[in-house]
């Protein structure tokens, strides 16, 4: 095999890899409020909006120190642990406790952050300027396969189910946590670039550093996690980081907004008849046929080099105001807080399955237009320092997220989408200061952008 094919083979496994852990985690997170309101146990008090907060909450803190994490242990065994907590969390729903539900969820928090750091960083160093947003589209398209699956696997066993049983609620989960570890075990089969053919000398130097322990006998791990710690904390305030920084916490909100609250909104409509359950699923199979045609038209397939990012972003932004204004008129406003009877609110329409579903495909055609960019900007501007630039990334995105989740607590979904709006304007018009910079850049040494 060739070294490029090596390289491209690597993030196509790392693709797989988290397809199969996010078929299952964010299939749970898509499910888990509507579950956790059908137990039959008066033992357990626990909320699936708490849970996702805390675990964004404690993933933006982790995040500071997740690079020190892959510096020592290397990107691979970084991801393969992180996977085995995001399993057990999980696991947790086969036999719940209030206990066990929200220390698991403390531990996704830490776990989230060193894998998508470990990610960002194989992403990186398998990578090169000319292709950076190729590999994003590739990955980003088998990432958001998971939707697809996932759902129409809930769709599938809970087709009719007014009520999700104990026995519904295990064999869901069962079997989610086994697909999860088939993604763990995948990333073992990620292998080190070429050293002739690495992208750069800087590129394959930083791999070395994240591969081994300990590179020579005078380095020492704490060096190791100091000098990580200390480039995250330096990117964080670097003038296109904060220019970036608006773009990435509207992410993190609307992250929250399709991956949690739009499905629980479209579960509690009991306008759509005694399928709203199962039409969880179908939404979240919607949303993940629009992340896989984002990712492929925008990253995989490369149609927009000549003109940059700037168009690509715009296009998302107005594909989600659009989204915005018809679940406005189309979902109840108090569909976030109803309980497991639902709500028999109408909003400003007869609310229609057909238009909830448009709305699903929507976010996330927006979603994948908005994370391909990012990904291929920071790819872009920080590539000889991938580890420390992803963690931020992923520190503003998990902390915007975690606030998200605690406010869909106690907000109608009118002043959600209000929120959502205004940050994404902010967003979007403080990333195209960024793009113009990175063209700047890109003219400097001849890069082309995608």
């Amino acid at each position: 095999m060739t070294p490029e094919g090596k390289r491209l083979l690597n993030i196509i496994i790392l693709g797989f890899g988290f397809m199969f852990m996010f078929t299952a985690f964010q299939t749970c997170g898509n499910i888990e409020q509507t579950v956790i309101k059908s137990f039959n146990s008066t033992e357990f008090h626990g909320s699936g909006y708490t849970s996702m907060a805390i675990i964004y909450g404690v993933f933006s803190a982790s995040n500071l120190i997740a690079p020190s994490v892959v510096a020592v242990i290397g990107p691979q065994l970084s991801m393969f642990f992180s996977g085995l907590l995001y399993s057990g969390y999980i696991a947790m729903f086969i036999y719940p406790y209030t206990w066990s539900f929200y220390t698991a969820s403390v531990l996704v928090g830490v776990a989230a952050a060193v894998l998508w750091t470990a990610q960002g960083n194989v992403l990186a160093i398998n990578s090169t300027d000319a292709n950076i947003g190729r590999n994003s589209g590739i990955f980003w398209a088998l990432l958001q396969f998971s939707l697809f699956f996932g759902n129409l696997y809930i769709y599938c066993a809970w087709h009719g189910h007014v009520h999700i049983t104990d026995k519904d609620r295990q064999t869901v989960f069962i079997s989610l946590t086994v697909i999860s570890l088939v993604g763990c075990f995948l990333f073992f089969l990620i292998r080190k670039p070429d050293a002739e053919s690495a992208p750069s000398e800087t590129s394959e130097s930083e791999f070395a550093e994240s591969s081994s322990v300990v590179s020579s006998p005078q380095s020492s791990l704490g060096a190791q996690a100091l000098d990580a710690f200390v480039k995250a904390c330096k990117l964080f305030v670097t003038k296109e980081m904060l220019l970036l920084s608006l773009s990435i916490a509207y992410s993190g909100l609307e992250l929250t907004f399709y991956s949690g609250v739009y499905g629980t909104c479209i579960g509690a409509m009991t306008q759509f008849g005694k399928d709203a359950k199962s039409l969880i699923g179908i939404s979240g199979i919607c949303i993940g046929l629009g992340e896989i045609l984002g990712g492929g038209v925008f990253g995989m397939l490369n149609k927009c080099n000549k003109f940059g990012r700037n168009p690509v972003v715009l296009l998302g932004l107005i594909v989600h105001f659009v989204a915005f204004y018809l679940i406005f008129l189309n979902i109840a406003s108090d569909a976030p807080l109803a309980p497991e009877e639902g709500t028999d609110l109408q909003a400003y329409i007869t609310p229609s399955v057909g238009v909830a579903l448009l709305c699903s495909f929507l976010l996330g055609l927006g979603d994948s237009c908005f994370n391909t960019q990012l990904l291929s900007i920071i790819g872009f501007m920080y590539r000889d320092n991938s580890a420390p630039a992803f963690a931020v990334f992923k520190f503003i995105q998990s902390i915007m997220a975690a606030l998200a989740f605690f406010y869909s607590n106690y907000l109608l979904l009118h002043w959600q989408l209000l929120i959502l709006v205004l940050v994404g304007f902010l967003g979007s018009m403080t990333f195209f200061v960024a793009e113009w910079m990175a063209e700047s850049n890109r003219r400097e040494s001849d890069y082309d952008s995608i």
